[in-house]
């Protein structure tokens, strides 16, 4: 018997906690008595917890006194305060030393930070939830941050991005164990997908760049976002910044990490995902209206940035879709 073993603490998300346990437990209903999963929760904190949306919790065990093997260690993700709460300095020991123990270490959300706090993440391939992906890159220079997965496999490590992503990572670690009927199987009975087409950028705002409001290429950037219809040429854009073409692009990349026409084709897919997600409005008007000129250039645009057509992801995030 296995052991799975979730770690949490004082505004833990009660989701990262109870999703991975629920794919666990309904595993079990499928498999014979030796071959089932055994689940305990971890506590940092040597009292009961309230989980950040109220829901009170009591850990089995108290950190300092997991002596059992745990074949699978995973960490909830919770507060937004994550990456500098006071915890016992001899906890990040304890994990460092533990983990070298488990056959699968992994978090969900930004548990990572936890992982990243302990020193487990430098030179590994990692994701979080989209939000904390560059405090995450800020905090854990030597990890290699993938913004746009949902879960994420290195070796013994896996991580996940925000929230729900949990029951994804989860069933995945089933299927390497079980096999995929069995996952399917647990998927089917959570009524979730097995396997979510696309990554997280799905699900955030995917223009998040923004020069200073009184640098000129924060005017161009302005006049991009009010003109989307329009072809948006690298000299007008340049002249409106009311410098050389040359320059322009050299400073939008330097202030900005990206170009200006990944900046603008990010802006037309972030317009569009807009009028997708509120309207049924068809796919030709929104492709001009946003300035992709024809939906075909517009599904190119969306699959390069989201990961899936506009018509899936109107299908997705449209409460009443076509």
């Amino acid at each position: 018997m296995k052991t799975i073993g979730i770690i949490i603490f004082d505004s833990s998300q009660s989701l990262d906690i109870a999703g991975p346990l629920d794919v666990f437990s309904e595993a079990n209903l499928f498999l014979l008595p030796e071959e089932r999963y055994r689940l305990i929760t971890i506590g940092i904190d040597a009292m009961p917890i309230r989980c950040s949306n109220g829901l009170r919790m009591l850990a089995d065990q108290h950190w300092s006194e997991v002596n059992e093997p745990i074949d699978t260690l995973l960490i909830a993700g919770g507060s937004n305060d994550l990456h500098n709460r006071e915890f016992p300095s001899d906890f990040f020991r304890w994990l460092r030393d533990f983990a070298k123990n488990c056959r699968r270490l992994g978090s969900i959300c930004n548990g990572a930070f936890i992982l990243g706090r302990a020193g487990l993440l430098d030179n590994r391939l990692v994701t979080t939830h989209w939000d904390s992906v560059s405090l995450l890159e800020k905090i854990c220079p030597a990890a290699q941050v993938s913004p746009d997965k949902i879960y994420m496999e290195d070796g013994n490590l896996y991580t996940s991005a925000g929230v729900t992503a949990g029951i994804d990572l989860s069933l995945f670690l089933l299927r390497q164990d079980k096999g995929a009927l069995i996952s399917l199987n647990v998927a089917k009975r959570l009524v979730v997908l097995m396997q979510r087409i696309g990554g997280q950028s799905q699900f955030s705002p995917y223009i998040n760049v923004y020069a200073q409001a009184d640098s000129p290429i924060s005017k161009a950037q302005r006049h991009a976002l009010e003109n989307l219809r329009n072809p948006l040429s690298m000299s007008e854009l340049a002249q409106v910044a009311q410098m050389s073409v040359r320059n322009f692009s050299r400073q939008f990349l330097k202030e900005l990490q990206i170009t200006p026409s990944q900046f603008v084709e990010r802006a037309r897919v972030d317009a569009a995902r807009s009028l997708l997600e509120c309207s049924a409005t068809p796919l030709k008007t929104i492709a001009f209206e946003c300035g992709f000129v024809d939906s075909e250039r517009m599904r190119r645009a969306f699959v390069r940035c989201v990961g899936v057509t506009p018509q899936q992801y109107r299908s997705t995030f449209n409460p009443v879709n076509e």
